[in-house]
């Protein structure tokens, strides 16, 4: 059952992210994910607050988004959005 990797950031420092940005693709195909969206336009439906910026990554169950979240690969790079962004980030499992 697929799964997908969730982030909300509100990203503090735009300029620093940009090598963490050009670094996760090569992870994702390395793990086997992909992305769906990655910060694209949002429109609050319901409730607040109006969201920041969202990605969301698919995978091919749970166990893929942790095998590449917890990567050596992934963990590398993870400081550049840690130190430049804030906000929060799950897994959901899908349908």
């Amino acid at each position: 059952m697929a799964a997908y990797f969730v982030v909300e950031l509100d990203v503090t420092n735009a300029e620093a992210m940009g090598p963490y940005r050009a670094a996760v693709p090569a992870t994702l195909a390395q793990y086997g994910g992909r992305f769906l969206t990655r910060g694209g336009a949002t429109e609050l439906v319901e409730g607040g607050p109006e969201p920041k910026r969202i990605v969301i990554l698919e995978f091919a169950d749970a166990a893929a988004v942790t095998r590449w979240y917890n990567s050596p690969e992934y963990q590398k790079i993870l400081p550049g959005r840690l130190d430049n962004a804030t906000g929060r980030a799950f897994i959901v499992d899908g349908t």
